[in-house]
């Protein structure tokens, strides 16, 4: 009988026990679990007509919990084993300058998109392309120097790549140039029509990481960002790091519905933007949860950014958009909110890596993580880009367009296949046509994504409680922590807005010295057996060993050792080596 008395109590504390760790998973902030947690909003390459029309459609779920997230989070293959680092991209922050976008009267132009940074030695690639492709009716001239011209088949010049200067030019379809220089130690200057471009300083380590801070330039406001420089597929890319982290309550109340739907005045309807893109992109009459709302705020964000820089670029001359312009719908829309409320999910985690003294692992947030989940993440163009469709033809993307992950790559590719969701026409690729996307750029595209949802968390946090928006709990008030990587950085350089300026200029001479040389080598060896394009810069980076650096490199022309550490001194370069690693290049 006490046996039976016994067993029956041990049942009855186990259920009950069961019952509160149930309610608290109910009420706990969101953490990054893997992808398959948060459903996607879509399993074919379009969205399902009619499902998640209106907003509300589709936020059933709760989403992911942070109960046992130190180890459910997700990690790319081969990744350390120690718990839930989910990439540390970066994040300067919406509240890193009092410069941000900000909704009262419209959207402020977004960031200048980083250029590329193709090829498995880091450098640009010209016109953005993956390595190896060339659009039907190119024709490629090239110098004995290994510099080069691309011209499209309407004569036009598309890409012009200078030797020399270390430079590359793309003109776009749609009448923007990009011009992009990275020197051997990774710093970069990209400049674009309008003022805009970004000045990216030399990377720095911090705990086995290399992060590069960069000051962008937009119509003369300047603001800073971070980046985190990873591998994957042999490729380098920059993925965003968070220069700041709310509280776990904050990324709760944004990613969970609200009480209530609630309407929301944008002040952007009586703007020039939104009156030419009107037609292309409605605001949801109500919001049902943040997610909503932040997908709003990145569509008209990118799109007012689009149009100032189709204005500077004087490229924008129709009165409407073209008729084949293939607006976004409300169901392309539940797909980007999806896809936010994943980032949402991805960022809380990091936040709590980050507090855990952690350091988040850049491949598990970027999109490293994002080709191999199984699931058709969608990404939001955050800038100007010329793309190849499956025809070989090369078409457009702009800020604002919308484009679905179908298929993770395959290993040795060093870009992913997206089909087009929406299209603002003309020389845009159209709806529905699939695009080889360079897998750099498709990682500016999440980066665009998470600065942008960052900075509307900004907004959300300020205006709570106004413009019929619903209050932020006082949980959710707390000040967001800066990540300790920010403080390390380097100052910034005081000449960096003056690079981005000579950069064009620059530019021009250097498309005029190349043209000349590719024209006067017409008639030698390169017209028949173009030469062979130049090595590429040699590709140092944080944690190779001397053996790695001396088989790039070569000897050194001095070394200082001072033991444990020690200074490798080339010509244009020193490297820095402590315990027989790379721990700093400059």
């Amino acid at each position: 009988m006490n046996a039976h008395r016994f067993l029956t109590g041990m049942m009855t504390m186990l259920l009950f026990g069961s019952v509160i760790a149930n309610g608290q998973k109910k009420t706990s902030a969101p953490a990054a679990a893997p992808a398959k947690a948060a459903a996607p909003a879509a399993k074919s390459t379009t969205p399902a007509a009619g499902k998640a029309a209106t907003p509300g459609a589709a936020t059933a779920s709760k989403g992911p919990t942070t109960a046992g997230a130190a180890k459910a989070g997700p990690t790319t293959a081969g990744a350390a084993k120690s718990g839930p680092t989910t990439a540390g991209t970066a994040k300067a922050g919406p509240t890193t300058s009092k410069a941000g976008p900000s909704t009262a009267k419209g959207p402020a132009a977004s960031p200048a998109r980083p250029g590329a940074t193709p090829g498995k030695t880091g450098t640009p690639a010209a016109g953005n392309r993956p390595a190896g492709k060339v659009p039907n009716g190119s024709h490629v001239a090239h110098a004995a120097n290994g510099s080069s011209v691309r011209t499209r088949a309407n004569g036009s010049r598309a890409d012009v790549h200078d030797a020399k200067r270390g430079m590359d030019i793309h003109h776009g379809l749609n009448g923007n140039r990009r011009v992009v220089a990275e020197r051997a130690d990774h710093s970069r200057v990209v400049a674009e029509r309008g003022g805009r471009g970004y000045y990216q300083q030399r990377p720095y380590g911090y705990r086995g990481h290399e992060y590069a801070r960069r000051t962008y330039y937009d119509h003369g406001r300047a603001y800073d960002r971070y980046y985190n420089r990873y591998s994957y597929h042999g490729v380098y890319v920059y993925g965003y790091a968070p220069a700041v982290y709310y509280a776990p309550a904050f990324y709760g109340w944004a990613y969970n519905p609200w009480v209530a739907p609630v309407p929301y005045a944008w002040g952007f309807v009586a703007t020039p933007w939104y009156g030419f893109y009107g037609a292309y992109f409605t605001p949801y009459p109500v919001y049902p949860s943040a997610s909503f709302w932040l997908t709003d705020y990145i569509v008209s964000q990118s799109l007012a950014a689009n149009y100032a820089a189709a204005q500077a670029a004087a490229a924008q001359q129709q009165a409407a958009l073209p008729p084949d312009a293939a607006p976004m719908t409300p169901d392309i829309k539940a797909l980007v909110a999806e896809e936010v409320k994943r980032q949402l999910a991805l960022e809380n985690q990091e936040a709590q890596t980050t507090a855990a003294n952690n350091v988040p692992d850049p491949a598990s947030s970027g999109i490293a993580r994002m080709l191999s989940d199984n699931v058709q993440h969608v990404f939001v163009a955050g800038g100007d880009l010329d793309v190849i469709d499956a025809t070989g033809t090369e078409c457009a993307v702009s800020e604002g367009d919308a484009l679905q992950l179908t298929a993770a790559p395959p290993a040795d590719a060093t870009a992913a296949d997206l089909v087009v969701l929406s299209s603002k026409g003309g020389v845009e690729c159209h709806k529905g046509a699939t695009v080889s996307v360079a897998l750099a750029d498709l990682q500016d595209m999440q980066n665009h994504m998470r600065e942008t949802i960052d900075a509307g968390m900004a907004d959300l946090q300020q205006k709570g409680g106004q413009g019929g928006l619903p209050a932020v709990p006082a949980s959710a008030k707390a000040p967001p922590a800066k990540a300790a990587f920010v403080a390390i950085a380097p100052p910034p350089d005081p000449n960096a807005a003056a690079e981005v300026a000579k950069q064009s200029t620059e530019a021009d001479k250097a498309e005029q010295e190349v043209a000349g040389a590719v024209t006067s080598d017409a008639s030698g060896p390169s017209a028949a057996a173009p030469a062979a394009p130049a090595a590429p810069p040699a590709e140092i980076s944080l944690g190779q060993t001397i053996d790695q650096v001396t088989a790039i490199l070569g000897q050194p022309k001095t070394v200082v050792d001072l033991g444990n550490k020690k200074t490798y001194v080339y010509k244009d370069m020193k490297v820095i080596f402590t315990g027989g690693k790379v721990t700093d290049v400059q």
